[in-house]
């Protein structure tokens, strides 16, 4: 019996670990209740404990003394936290994140047209149709916001599990980043509507399954970004050395 029991809760464990790999459930999030998981997965409350405990020995979750058990908040520290530094202290790195965003979202918009089903489309349509209806008062963001959960949506509908949690794993900085652009690119006139032209293009091109053209719509997309955001800071550079020029003058007379 003790066999049988320890077989199981190496069953259980996998499990869990997978949803927890995966991002179904996020790092500092607590997990359902022992009788709600012991129901969910069918098996005893003492195969249950014996396989929190496993996922407690790998570091994987937190037990809190009358308060539940926590995945634990150190799962993406050592990802995230240097890039964080990194990106925050290097304005020029922000670059570095919109490329590496190109591979990341291009391959999510790439699969989620191979491999969604209907209910992805569904849950994605609505996301766009969340950013195409803002609220006046949102801030800038709030906007960040609902834009990453539009696409933690697509990268949900590629159903890869990798790829859903690296996206997950940095989905602060990803936020952060989008906030950034999105006072920047505010600068420019009628820069939103073709934005939002090109998300529109990127779902239409997921749902009636191109891949291809997905991850073109997508990468098209965030290539517009960088050109805009680019000729932004090409400007400002311009306007600030005739600021000190003038100001040079001021001071010569």
């Amino acid at each position: 019996m003790r066999q049988e029991r320890q077989r199981l809760s190496d069953v259980i464990t996998d499990k869990l670990e997978a949803m927890i790999l995966d991002g179904s459930f996020i790092a500092g999030c607590k997990l359902p209740s022992e009788r709600e998981l012991a129901l969910r997965f069918d098996v005893s409350r003492p195969s249950l404990r014996e396989a929190m405990g496993n996922l407690q020995a790998k570091g994987l979750v937190e037990r809190k003394q009358g308060g539940g058990t926590f995945v634990s908040k150190q799962l993406n520290a050592a990802m995230t936290d240097p890039l964080m530094a990194l990106v925050t202290s290097k304005p020029e790195a922000q670059f570095d994140l919109l490329e590496f965003r190109h591979a990341l979202e291009g391959m999510a918009a790439y699969y989620a047209a191979l491999r969604g089903q209907p209910d992805d489309y569904r849950r994605l349509s609505v996301a766009l149709d969340t950013l195409n209806e803002p609220c006046k008062a949102a801030s800038t963001r709030q906007q960040a916001e609902a834009l990453g959960e539009f696409y933690m949506t697509m990268a949900k509908a590629a159903h890869n599990a990798v790829l859903l949690h690296v996206m997950r794993t940095m989905r602060a900085m990803l936020v952060d980043n989008i906030e950034r652009n999105l006072n920047l690119l505010s600068e420019s006139v009628d820069v939103g509507a073709t934005l939002s032209t090109q998300r529109k293009e990127i779902v239409d091109a997921i749902v009636t399954g191109n891949p291809d053209t997905a991850r073109q719509a997508s990468n098209s997309h965030l290539a517009f970004i960088e050109e805009t955001l680019l000729q932004i800071n090409q400007r400002d550079t311009r306007v600030q050395r005739a600021l000190r020029r003038i100001e040079t003058t001021k001071i010569g007379q």
